[in-house]
């Protein structure tokens, strides 16, 4: 009670205390159940991840969570319980509940069966999770998805629990920062006990926010996992296992060339004095990731002012870019490297834009290096299809130092290679020339008209001059045939229209691909979801 509600009840008396104090007791017990009791959470427009506070650790005493999940209108909802761990047998005090407008799911609790899945018969439903005075328990972890997604799955799934050698699934937005280990990598593949939609991110084949399709392809292990920092998930090293996993992509995965001289500018960069005295220029010349000795390096090393710096790499020509690769100095005794950073982008005669995410549409920033030595790799989703790319630091160690690759394609060609435009009249071919669209008649093969004999009685002579005249003709006609039109015979204009039509963009092939699978449900084993990293 405030302190002038205790002045008032003082003079009042104890009957208006005992009012105030039932007044407020409520509005306490309302504060508490602000999401008091929710843990991790994120929604995206068709799925999404939740988990009660603390999850996989207790969750605390005396807490409410209440939220109301929503998929795109006329979808119906599929909720995933990938775990569900609550103290309480008779669900009186600690339960998790399930609302729509006509149903009810739940209360769930203790030891009882609970589907693994519900399909409801709505677009909307709110979550409920109440806890009391418990000792022990991890609470719930929920992923949702609309009914355009049956193969989802929870951000708890590993692929040892898939027995298939190929098979596609769709993880929900959120699974970055749920509690689980990834060993390997997207080039070697990853240990198979990793968890399947947290490896989906780290390998750039879907975004976190997002959440998307992932198609895995099972092979045998390998001896070692080489784990490294990727979209900002740590991969750990991992020893032998039977199996491992690598995912399918659309093949725009190569390392993008680059060119030192000329192609790799800078804002500024340093020249350092080595022991024998002699100065070594840290250019942006030597910013390419496969090159060996010092790193670009900037020229100023203050920390305290806007980031001003960059590193400017021309592509040549418009390219799509999926990835980068970025690095510190690689030399020990220079500890550089950069922390976080931004991307901008732009095509020629135009102005710089700056990525942005998808969910937010505020600029993104990426993480970046944690060391001066090892590699990280940062994907775009959606990829950026720009002839020049800046990586402009936003916070760096000691210096700023970056070594780059850049992760990519050339632009499928497509409707630019060719336009072709269908025409009304069934006479006519259009073909293009510097852009403009040529209508031209196919010339007719019929006879020019007013060339019929009649048969009305005509004198003899006349006939034989008529008949005389006409073969000239006919015979002028042919010959001017014979040279050959411009436009060629219609049977020839036919067959290359034909021709047209059926590869209208043979010279200019995509280089990606995808791959896709049935969407059909497995077998899976039980799942194990009471690991080692859980148990705390």
């Amino acid at each position: 009670v405030v302190p002038g509600a205790r002045a008032l009840a003082g003079t009042a008396g104890p009957g208006l205390l005992a009012l105030l104090l039932a007044v407020s007791a409520p509005l306490r017990l309302q504060a508490e159940e602000l999401g008091d009791g929710c843990g991790h959470l994120v929604t995206y427009q068709d799925s999404g991840t939740m988990t009660s506070k603390n999850y996989p650790g207790t969750y605390p005493n005396h807490t409410v969570c209440e939220r109301t999940i929503t998929v795109p209108k006329g979808k119906r909802l599929i909720l995933r319980l990938g775990d569900l761990d609550i103290e309480s047998q008779t669900c009186a005090s600690d339960y998790l509940l399930f609302t729509s407008s006509s149903d009810q799911y739940g209360p769930y609790c203790g030891s009882m069966t609970v589907p693994k899945e519900l399909l409801l018969n709505t677009s909307e439903v709110t979550v409920r999770f109440e806890s009391g005075s418990h000792i022990s328990g991890r609470g719930f972890l929920l992923t949702y998805a609309s009914s355009d997604h049956p193969d989802l799955i929870t951000c708890l799934e590993r692929a040892s629990h898939y027995l298939k050698t190929e098979y596609s699934k769709f993880c929900p937005a959120g699974c970055k920062d749920v509690a689980g280990d990834i060993s390997g990598n997207m080039v070697d593949g990853y240990r198979d006990t990793s968890l399947l939609c947290k490896a989906a991110i780290h390998a750039g084949i879907i975004a976190d926010e997002l959440g998307g399709q992932i198609s895995v392809l099972q092979h045998k292990g390998i001896s070692r996992y080489e784990g490294i920092l990727a979209n900002g998930v740590l991969s750990r090293d991992g020893s032998l296992s039977d199996r491992r996993f690598l995912f399918t992509s659309n093949g725009c995965s190569r390392s993008l060339s680059l060119e030192p001289d000329g192609q790799i500018r800078a804002s500024s960069s340093w020249q350092s004095v080595n022991e024998s005295g002699d100065q070594v220029h840290w250019s942006p010349g030597q910013a390419r990731l496969q090159d060996q000795g010092p790193s670009w390096a900037s020229g100023d090393s203050s920390n305290n002012h806007k980031p001003r710096e960059w590193l400017e790499i021309d592509l040549g020509e418009k390219k799509k870019i999926t990835g980068i690769r970025t690095t510190g100095s690689t030399q020990s005794n220079f500890n550089f490297y950069v922390k976080s950073f931004v991307m901008n982008f732009k095509n020629n005669n135009s102005k710089w834009k700056t990525y942005k995410g998808i969910v937010n549409n505020e600029e993104k920033v990426f993480q970046g290096n944690s060391n001066f030595r090892d590699p990280v790799q940062n994907n775009f989703i959606p990829p950026i299809v720009a002839r020049y790319v800046r990586v402009v630091p936003q916070t760096w160690h000691q210096r700023i130092a970056l070594k780059v690759e850049l992760i990519g394609c050339q632009i499928t060609q497509g409707n630019d290679s060719l336009v072709w435009r269908k025409t009304t009249q069934s006479t006519s071919v259009s073909t293009e020339k510097e852009d403009e669209t040529i209508t031209r008649p196919i010339p007719s093969e019929e006879m020019p008209t007013g060339m019929n004999i009649t048969t009305v009685a005509i004198p003899l002579v006349l006939l034989v001059a008529l008949l005389l005249a006409g073969m000239g003709i006919f015979a002028a006609f042919r010959k001017k045939k014979k040279k050959g039109s411009p436009y060629g015979s219609a049977e020839a204009q036919k067959t290359d229209c034909w021709k047209q039509i059926k590869y209208p963009f043979a010279r200019h092939q995509s280089a990606e691909f995808t791959i896709s699978y049935d969407n059909e449900k497995e077998m899976t084993q039980k799942l194990d979801l009471i690991t080692s990293d859980m148990a705390g």
